[in-house]
């Protein structure tokens, strides 16, 4: 079976290379990631369907993968806080996110049997109260880089974070749902 996913990340790569052995990763061409949405699984699951009509070549794979996620601010339902752009923004991120729980959203479209499925979920993180050490450490490390909200779950994150609800695969950047689909689908991997 031939899949592509088409994203730059690392930790979905890692999520799917036991699934699938003939996974080709390779980012899209840049997408506009705005959204008109009102809601943050509104703008997530936008994004995501943005991505899914930029994917050129679909005819080439059995399965495609796109996926975005974000995290929803913690004072208001209506922010999202996507990836940091500097050590700067990554520990103001951080910061405001210690010693409190945060939804975080995922919205994955697989393309197979010819048409796109949507799937979206959220999970809940709980994070510590981080001192200003573990904050300079968090963002010395450069964990952040590429992370919505500026953490690793399964990186170095994970000692001062924990699922407190929902899926890690949807923090980690697949749609729990989706990924379970994923699953059902490598079950034909030859």
């Amino acid at each position: 079976m031939r899949v592509w996913l088409a994203s730059a990340s690392n930790r979905r790569k890692e999520m799917l290379l036991p699934l699938f052995h003939h996974l080709q990763c390779q980012a899209l061409e840049l997408v506009d990631e705005s959204s008109n949405a009102n809601t943050v699984p509104g703008q997530i699951l936008e994004i995501c369907q943005k991505k899914a009509a930029a994917v050129n070549n679909s005819q080439d794979f059995d399965v495609v993968i796109v996926s975005d996620t974000m995290l929803q601010d913690p004072d208001s339902d209506d922010l999202a806080m996507g990836k940091a752009n500097d050590a700067i923004e990554a520990a103001a991120m951080l910061h405001r996110l210690s010693g409190r729980r945060h939804r975080v959203w995922s919205a994955t479209g697989i393309f197979h049997q010819g048409e796109w499925e949507f799937h979206l979920n959220q999970s809940i993180v709980e994070f510590d109260i981080l001192t200003d050490d573990i904050l300079v450490e968090m963002v010395l490390n450069k964990s952040w880089v590429g992370k919505a909200g500026a953490y690793d779950l399964a990186g170095p994150m994970s000692n001062y974070a924990r699922l407190v609800e929902g899926d890690e695969a949807t923090v980690l950047g697949i749609a729990a749902d989706a990924m379970e689909l994923l699953v059902s689908l490598s079950h034909y991997e030859i």
